[in-house]
C-alpha cells in the first residue's frame, strides 16, 4: 500500500476519534439524568456506535496499520468510558443529594400533635369509688344490662304491684317469654342476687355499671345513668358495720374530716333502711350561700339498709344463718357533690370546656 495512503487514513481515522471524544464529552456535560447518560454512552461505545464501526474496519488494515489504529480506538474508547463514569458518579451524588433534601426533617419546627384523649369524669368516679372497696377487701361484680324481672324485682322483693314496676318507671323490652318480663334494669342490684345465687357466703362485692329508668332529661334526672351497688353477707354483720364501713368510704372519696349521718327511709330490699348524708366538705355547714349544699351542712348520698331476710331466702341463702348490708349510689350525684355540677345533663353534652376541667 502506498505510505501517503497510509498516511491520509491514519490522519483521518485521528479527526474522526477526536472529534467523537469531544462531542461525546460535551453530551455528558449536558445529560441531565442517569437515562440521558446511557443514551449518550450507547452512542459513543455501544453496539452501533462509531468506535464499534471503526473496530469491524480493522480487519481490512494492514497489521502495521491495524496495530496503531487499534491503539488509537482503545485509548479513545477508555477516555469516553472514564468520562461516561465520572458522570454517572455525579449524576447519583446529584440524585441522593435531592433524596436527602426532599425526605429531610426540621427538628426546629414544632411537630405535628392531637390532643390526647382523657377518662371521662364519671368513669373516673366510678374508678375511684371501686378501689376503695377493692381496698376495703371488696370484689368487683358484673351483670347484664338487659334483665329479667325475677332478678331486677322480684328477687329483691319488690311486689308485682309497686310502683316502679310500670311502664311509667321501667323500659321493658319486646325479647324473649312474654312471662319473663325482660327489661332494662333500673338498678345493678340485680347483679347481687345473681352472685348470691352462684357463690356461697361470705360475699363482698360492689357492682357498678349503667342503668335505665323511664326519666325525661332535666338537672338532675337522666334516662341512662350510672348506679354502683354494694353487697356484705357474713355471719352477725350489724347496722353498724353498715355505718363504719360508709363512713370510711366517705372519708376517703371526701375528705379525712367528712361526718355521716342515716336518715330512716324506705327500700323494698332492706330492712331497716336508710338514706347516708355526708357532712358539706365545702363548709362544713357554716355557710348559708354554700354553693355545694345550699346552707344545709349535709348532701344525701346514697341509700342503704340491712338485706331484707326474704332476699336472702329468694336466693337459696339460709336468713337464719347470715345477716348482710346493701348500699346503692347513683356515680353522676357522687360526681356532682364532689365538684360542685349543678346539672346533670353536663355529662352527656360532651362539650370539651367541661370535660377539660376534670383531667383525672
Amino acid at each position: 500500500m502506498n505510505p501517503i495512503t497510509n498516511e491520509t487514513n491514519r490522519m483521518e481515522l485521528t479527526e474522526t476519534l477526536e472529534q467523537l471524544k469531544q462531542d461525546t464529552l460535551a453530551r455528558l456535560e449536558t445529560a441531565a439524568d442517569l437515562d440521558a447518560l446511557d443514551a449518550v454512552e450507547s452512542g459513543a461505545v455501544g453496539r452501533e456506535s462509531p468506535i464499534a464501526a471503526a473496530r469491524r474496519g480493522l480487519g481490512q488494515m494492514e497489521a502495521e496499520q491495524r496495530r496503531d489504529a487499534g491503539r488509537m480506538i482503545n485509548e479513545v474508547a477508555k477516555e469516553i468510558e472514564a468520562a461516561v463514569a465520572a458522570r454517572r458518579e455525579e449524576l447519583a451524588a446529584d440524585a441522593r443529594a435531592a433524596t436527602i433534601a426532599s425526605e429531610a426533617i426540621d427538628v426546629t419546627i414544632d411537630h405535628i400533635s392531637f390532643p390526647s384523649g382523657r377518662i371521662h369524669v364519671v368513669q373516673q368516679v366510678i374508678d375511684e369509688v371501686c378501689d376503695i372497696f377493692v381496698g376495703l377487701g371488696y370484689h368487683i361484680a358484673e351483670g347484664p344490662e338487659a334483665e329479667t324481672a325475677w332478678y331486677n324485682f322480684d328477687a329483691l322483693n319488690t311486689p308485682p304491684n309497686h310502683p316502679a314496676r310500670l311502664e311509667s318507671d321501667t323500659m321493658y323490652v319486646d325479647y324473649g317469654k312474654p312471662e319473663d318480663e325482660m327489661l332494662l334494669r333500673t338498678h345493678t342490684s340485680p347483679v347481687q342476687a345473681r352472685y348470691m345465687e352462684q357463690h356461697k357466703p361470705p360475699v363482698y362485692i360492689v357492682a357498678p355499671g349503667k342503668t335505665y329508668r323511664n326519666d325525661t332529661v332535666d338537672a338532675t334526672h337522666l334516662p341512662v345513668f350510672y348506679q354502683i351497688e354494694g353487697l356484705a353477707v357474713d355471719e352477725s354483720i350489724t347496722f353498724s358495720d353498715l355505718k363504719g364501713t360508709l363512713a370510711e368510704f366517705a372519708r376517703q372519696f371526701f375528705l379525712p374530716t367528712t361526718r355521716v349521718r342515716l336518715r330512716p327511709h324506705f327500700f323494698p330490699f332492706t330492712e331497716p333502711s336508710a338514706e347516708l348524708d355526708v357532712s358539706c366538705f365545702n363548709c362544713d355547714g357554716g355557710e348559708s350561700s354554700c354553693r355545694v349544699c345550699k346552707g344545709v351542712g349535709w348532701l344525701e348520698m346514697l341509700g342503704c339498709g340491712m338485706v331484707d331476710p326474704r332476699v336472702f331466702d329468694a336466693v337459696g341463702y339460709d336468713s337464719s344463718a347470715v345477716t348482710g348490708f346493701a348500699f346503692g349510689m347513683g356515680v353522676e350525684r357522687l360526681a356532682m357533690a364532689r365538684h360542685g355540677i349543678d346539672s346533670i345533663r353536663h355529662f352527656i353534652d360532651n362539650d370539651v370546656r367541661f370535660l377539660e376541667q376534670f383531667p383525672g
